[in-house]
């Protein structure tokens, strides 16, 4: 299913053993299952998000454990609400995350069958059409603690039935006119099997199948023979679906076809984010982002336009394991994902963001020194850099305090520090502007202490990161941020919107100072600067003055220590 390079964790033994495995393993030992064939189905109504990042691989996860297969599917059921655009992106997602189908599949490739079976459980009486409007289907309904009763139109012959069906689809009737009914149980308690809803009359332009149909199946319908047409044995879905799985028992049963495992699992829910594709469209359409790919979105798209690699993707989903229960996982733990796949392959490169002069006063007069720099601590084989020194550089105006307290292990009047690959420095004084604001730093550097080749013996117990001023490259930084400032943005007071909860310092954009090799830089290159974070090429490179950089996380977290100052609301 996939190669070794972009194998998900889910192959690995000692993570595979969740129920449903324990499932597909009993299932397989009793001969009930011929093997492992599982499909992701889509709507392709929006783009997908992290979780279904969760669902795809599980899916393909399980059918690469038990040499199976695992098909695509778009569930395209709903002309009004999908387009070709969504299909595109999400087989873009898939691919990204390191799958490739066996198979590729619409629900609308069915469409033809699919009413071929409706008109068997018609004849068979175990089908109707119906004349209710939605309104009142919903009252003939009932509720949790009151039964439904049934429709009017519940005893008409298999015959008028038939006939109107026909007229149904030979699009004689207005939409919304009529729909056709499954005939199974209106005192059922679960509501599901209250007579559903099969087919409902809509005259809409479809992506695929253009305007042939003005007669279009439910999801409940269309889903189990899909997955029975295509031989599915193990329909994997989350868990709103588990009251459903009666009623996709009851259709797969009723026309005696092949009839697959239906499996539910507990849908990833993550805090600081909204899943709701409706929520989701609505902060695109609204323009409180900058489309579906936004980083801060929580997209495939915009985790990948943020910085995010498939592999950590892959490596959260696995570590969040697969549950029976919904939960909600703390978004830390996706953020740690990728601080720990970038650590062991990121490139190391200075950048200045918040930039003040520093002045080394005994350096020769235009004099350059180049520096040597491992690329990687953590991989030997990443090799090293040079970058260029000289008498004028930049620092970061936090690691410099004229008067610092005993704790500040940075620069300060009268203190020594350790520039990154380079000297130990002393600042003797600094200079000011008319308001008191400090403008110029005034170091002496010890030219016994060069890194690599120290042999003076000093001690020192800070270390800061620099740019030569006469070589720094600029760069455009976007910082972004969680775009919610509160854990669960859905749970809103009386009046509120979870728009009321969105984080306005999400986005932060400020004009830094690079070493040269940054600007070298290509779309997609993922680094870290030292000591500030991780930060991804974004694609507006190519048309900007300087290259545009995106956050993916700080180097640590730091939103914790936030929330705890209450600085976050």
């Amino acid at each position: 299913m996939t190669d070794a390079s972009t194998e998900p964790n889910e192959s690995d033994e000692s993570r595979s053993k969740h129920f449903i495995t324990q499932a597909i393993d009993a299932d397989l030992a009793a001969g009930k299952a011929s093997g492992v064939f599982t499909r992701f189905p889509p709507e392709p109504n929006g783009y997908l998000h992290i979780g279904h990042a969760k669902s795809i691989c599980l899916n393909f996860g399980l059918a690469n454990q038990y040499d199976g297969t695992c098909n695509l599917r778009f569930d395209d059921t709903n002309p009004s609400k999908e387009e070709t655009e969504y299909v595109e992106s999400i087989m873009d997602d898939v691919r990204w995350l390191g799958f490739q189908w066996d198979n590729l599949h619409y629900a609308s490739d069915y469409f033809d069958q699919l009413y071929t079976w409706a008109e068997k459980l018609i004849t068979e009486g175990h089908a109707y059409v119906c004349d209710l409007s939605s309104e009142e289907t919903r009252t003939y309904r009932g509720s949790l603690t009151e039964p439904g009763k049934d429709s009017p139109y519940r005893k008409r012959s298999p015959e008028e039935n038939l006939d109107l069906f026909r007229r149904m689809k030979a699009g004689e009737f207005a939409d919304g006119a009529r729909t056709l009914r499954a005939k199974i149980d209106m005192a059922s308690p679960n509501i599901n099997l209250r007579d559903p809803v099969m087919y409902r009359i809509m005259r809409a332009h479809h992506h695929r199948t253009g305007d042939k149909w003005c007669l279009y199946p439910m999801y409940d319908w269309a889903h189990g023979q899909s997955d029975s047409i295509e031989g599915i044995t193990f329909s994997i879905c989350t868990l709103e679906f588990e009251n459903h799985r009666p009623l996709y028992d009851w259709y797969c049963k009723s026309l005696g076809i092949h009839h697959p495992r239906q499996i539910e699992f507990a849908r990833l829910n993550l805090t600081y984010t909204v899943m709701s594709k409706r929520k989701l469209l609505q902060l695109v359409k609204e323009n409180h982002v900058n489309g579906w790919d936004d980083p801060r979105m929580p997209t495939i798209s915009g985790l990948r336009r943020r910085g995010y690699t498939p592999e950590s993707i892959r490596n959260f989903c696995a570590d969040i394991g697969v549950a029976k229960f919904n939960s909600t996982i703390d978004v830390v733990r996706l953020e740690n994902a990728i601080r720990e796949h970038l650590n062991a392959v990121a490139p190391r490169r200075m950048a200045v963001l918040d930039p003040i002069k520093l002045t080394i006063t005994n350096w020769p007069e235009g004099q350059v020194e180049m520096m040597s720099a491992t690329n990687n601590p953590e991989d030997p084989e990443a090799g090293s850099r040079e970058i260029p020194f000289s008498g004028t550089l930049w620092i970061e105006k936090e690691d410099f305090q004229e008067e610092a307290p005993r704790k500040f292990f940075r620069l300060k009047k009268g203190g020594d520090v350790r520039l990154r690959a380079g000297y130990i420095i002393d600042c003797h004084d600094c200079v000011k502007d008319a308001e008191g604001n400090v403008t110029e730093i005034l170091c002496t550097y010890d030219p016994e202490t060069k890194s690599g080749e120290d042999k003076s013996g000093r001690k020192v117990k800070g270390t800061i990161h620099w740019v030569s001023a006469e070589h720094a490259v600029p760069i455009t930084v976007r910082n972004y941020d969680r775009l919610f400032n509160v854990e669960n943005p859905d749970v809103t007071d009386e009046g509120q919107s979870f728009l009321d909860h969105i984080n306005p310092d999400s986005l932060s954009e400020i004009t830094g100072l690079a070493e040269p090799a940054l600007a070298e830089s290509a779309i997609g290159d993922r680094v870290q600067f030292e000591r500030l974070g991780y930060y991804v090429v974004d694609p507006d490179s190519e048309a900007a003055d300087s290259i545009v950089f995106n956050r993916i996380v700080p180097l640590r977290d730091s939103w914790g220590k936030m929330v705890a100052k209450g600085k976050t609301q």
